[in-house]
């Protein structure tokens, strides 16, 4: 066993994004399909830690800055949301909202059908629908303690463990492909004029900007605040009726910071530092994760488990072809709209917003999905998520168990 402490940990995930760089620069395959670097050069990595295992070598990360990463990330997403431009694709936030509630609805009667006519109990068709894929790592293991306790499903947190894993890999790998086969069908932007605008917020994370160090310190004290406020608020909504994820309090608390400040004029955000801190906390938090996958916890599922989840995978690259994309308007931003959606309808939002960094760094900005993905895939899928997911298991089928 080899244990990497903190600083080693982070040394390993910062080489992850340097080989992902490169073998995105390398590999014209994966360039072709818009993979993203901190997925290349996680899986690969992840692969390799899993080969190693047949000679009983194994490799254990210190992931305690996984999580500080991920809402430090949320915070920035926070800190770049003006509620004046919300206001302005409030529409579009709405209608995607009900495709993407449509996509929840669709994963449970898909996985809760497809299980029981592969044999199995039900409870796992609805395991391996929201609740891991779009759910992610921490509702599904919310959820498998209820399925285990109330239910008495067998291997429940094992199972949501791996639907995650699975639905992590597959969500930062399927975005890609499907935006490149919508592009060729839309035009992109600046194939009708030579110099489009520069992007200002996440569109093309290496874009060069211009920034101080003081005014780099006073967005890391604003990341800072947002994390130990929107902390803080976790606690006291803890147990209530109201309560939410971690990282949805960072991220309001984010929102609240920015346009108070604005609102009084005390304080403007300098969005460059945001993008720029945020792109950073984005690619070490997804390098770390993708890294210290354990990928052998895939290879144990059950065939028919498995049948399930690749037949859900399916599932959201035709949804993001046939739904998402022509009812977002079968345009530039519909495209980037549907890669990042399947980054969260099977993995999550950090992974949502590789996909689109992806194909906007190689085909040009698109402020629209930028501002719809990050709100409705962070803060609104999990009210709606844990909605529907009690609505399917108040059926007969599941009040009989």
């Amino acid at each position: 066993m080899l244990e990497l402490d903190f600083y080693g940990t982070l040394v390993a995930a910062s080489l992850v994004l340097l080989l992902g760089r490169s073998l995105v620069a390398r590999v014209g395959f994966l360039r072709t399909y818009n993979i993203p670097e901190p997925v290349a050069g996680g899986l690969l990595v992840a692969l390799v830690l899993l080969a190693l295992r047949s000679f009983d070598i194994a490799v254990q990360f210190d992931t305690s800055l996984q999580t500080p990463l991920m809402l430090a990330f949320f915070a920035t997403i926070g800190l770049s949301a003006d509620l004046r431009s919300l206001k302005k694709g409030g529409r579009v936030v709405v209608i995607f909202l009900l495709v993407v509630t449509g996509l929840l609805l669709v994963q449970n009667a898909m996985g809760i059908g497809l299980a029981t006519a592969l044999g199995l109990d039900p409870l796992m068709g609805l395991l391996a629908g929201s609740i891991t894929l779009s759910g992610g790592h921490g509702t599904g293991a919310a959820w498998s303690a209820t399925f285990s306790e109330k239910f008495g499903l067998a291997s429940a947190s094992e199972l949501a463990l791996a639907s995650a894993t699975f639905g992590l890999v597959l969500g930062g790998l399927i975005g890609g492909p499907v935006a490149r086969l919508l592009i060729k069908r839309v035009q992109v932007p600046g194939s009708d004029q030579p110099a489009p605008q520069l992007p200002k917020g996440f569109e093309q994370p290496h874009t060069e900007r211009l920034i101080t160090s003081f005014s780099l310190v006073e967005t890391l004290a604003l990341i800072a605040v947002s994390l130990m406020l929107g902390t803080l608020l976790n606690g006291m909504l803890k147990g209530t009726a109201l309560e939410l994820p971690t990282f949805v309090c960072v991220l309001f608390v984010g929102v609240m910071l920015r346009n108070g400040l604005a609102a009084f004029g005390a304080y403007h955000v300098f969005e460059r530092e945001v993008s720029v801190l945020g792109n950073v906390s984005l690619s070490l938090f997804l390098a770390i994760a993708l890294m210290s996958l354990k990928l052998w916890d895939l290879a144990a599922l059950a065939l028919p488990f498995f049948i399930l989840l690749a037949a859900q995978t399916l599932v959201m690259a035709l949804f993001a072809i046939f739904v998402t994309f022509r009812v977002m308007g079968r345009n530039y931003d519909a495209a980037v709209l549907a890669a990042g959606h399947c980054g969260f309808g099977l993995g999550a939002t950090p992974t949502a917003i590789a996909n689109m960094q992806a194909v906007t760094q190689r085909f040009g900005p698109s402020q629209m999905a930028f501002l719809v993905v990050p709100m409705v895939g962070a803060f609104f899928i999990d009210i709606i998520n844990a909605i529907v997911i009690k609505l399917y298991l108040a059926l007969p089928l599941f009040v009989a168990l």
